[in-house]
């Protein structure tokens, strides 16, 4: 058995010494005459010729394994009904990987069955390749053997995630892949499946010009050991959206795709399982803001506009209520009825305000009362805004 992997570029070891010593130019002449070596850059390691692979190397997670296998006749006799079954055993399965299940009629001496096996690894581990060989002789007797040939398939990605829970009802998604193997990978995708309740896009490019560039440059090249963070604004679909209920509950974000290729172009593959975030806690009763400005004028009014969702599975009667601050002054009558609120409702409220100090101002002082259970519930710091001077007087 023989694990079938691309070739190396063949290194060398440049051996020189300067004009003045004894071999003179001697060595110098043998690295320029030698085939191996890189004409004009003689003392570098790397050559351009490529080996055959000369041990098993290593096996990584989402490669695929190759392998030749190959039977062959020692003996001077014919031997007939030969059978060849390779089996691929995990921790967890074992596997049949070979080609053909048929047996072959006869096999004369000095020649050889030979079958080439392909198999996506896609469990870390040790893994067990076993090769099983029946065959009958010429006085009718059944022969059969087995070998074992052992393996360790390794992790090549550390994937770490962090999710972050926007006012929007938008979930971020940051994906920290790293390379924990020894040699550089190309990372030829790196993509998020959402789950059927969210839209992703992707904030990994930037805008020049007219076109859309890649944050990490023009060669997406991870060399070992090194981390990139990928980032990803997940929007729930327009039929999610207006279920708050739904969307409250929903844990399940998506899974990642990630594609790159190692030395001379071996491709591997890997895909998490579900990724899951902690649900955010909305209470009975959530507020949002859908408009507020940036920037507002001193001691002048300027418009909010509120969303208030039903998020508990019982009818509310809402009563509203505003409470000035320091900085903060409510324009409009407090303790307004809003009416039953469903559940999983929501309804829109149009509010007035102003500020009588400049600067970042934090607009609180909302109230909210249930008039069913008498149950109060209290908004501040729900938003910021920056307030200037309108005017600078002479």
């Amino acid at each position: 058995v023989m694990r079938l992997t691309k070739p190396t570029l063949f290194t060398n070891i440049p051996v020189t010494c300067e004009e003045r010593d004894l071999p003179g130019n001697l060595f110098n002449q043998l690295m320029k005459d030698d085939p191996s070596t890189v004409k004009g850059a003689e003392t570098l390691m790397l050559g351009e010729m490529l080996t055959l692979p000369q041990n098993f190397g290593n096996i990584f997670l989402g490669e695929t394994f190759s392998s030749y296998i190959s039977v062959h006749n020692d003996s001077n006799q014919v031997v007939k009904d030969i059978l060849v079954k390779a089996d691929l055993q995990t921790s967890s399965q074992r596997l049949n990987l070979s080609a053909s299940s048929a047996a072959v009629a006869e096999l004369k001496p000095d020649c050889c069955i030979d079958d080439v096996i392909h198999h996506e690894v896609k469990e870390i581990g040790t893994h067990i390749l076993v090769c099983a060989v029946s065959y009958t002789t010429q006085t009718g007797e059944k022969m059969y053997f087995r070998k074992f040939f052992k393996f360790q398939v390794l992790k090549p990605l550390d994937v770490k995630t962090k999710f972050y829970n926007a006012e929007t009802d938008e979930v971020f998604l940051e994906a920290q892949i790293q390379n924990i193997t020894t040699s550089p990978m190309f990372m030829e995708k790196v993509s998020l499946e959402p789950s059927m309740m969210y839209n992703v896009a992707e904030l990994n490019t930037v805008n020049t010009a007219g076109e859309s560039e890649s944050t990490f440059g023009a060669r997406t090249y991870l060399q070992p050991m090194d981390t990139r963070q990928y980032l990803y604004c997940l929007k729930p679909k327009q039929e999610f959206a207006e279920k708050a209920g739904v969307i409250k509950g929903v844990t399940v974000i998506g899974k990642l795709d990630i594609v790159w290729k190692t030395n001379l172009g071996e491709r591997g593959r890997l895909q998490t399982s579900q990724l899951q975030r902690m649900a955010p806690g909305y209470g009975d009763v959530r507020l949002s803001l859908e408009t507020i400005p940036d920037t507002v004028n001193l001691e002048e009014p300027f418009d909010i506009t509120c969303k208030i969702t039903n998020c508990s599975e019982r009818t509310m009667d809402l009563v509203l209520e505003m409470c000035n601050t320091n900085s903060i002054h409510w324009c409009g009558v407090s303790g307004r009825q809003l009416g039953k609120l469903h559940p999983s409702s929501s309804l829109h409220l149009a509010l007035t305000l102003l500020s009588s100090v400049q600067g970042l101002q934090s607009v609180s002082g909302l109230r909210l009362t249930d008039t069913f259970l008498k149950r109060t519930y209290e908004y501040d710091d729900i938003a910021q805004v920056c307030v200037v001077s309108s005017e600078v007087k002479q």
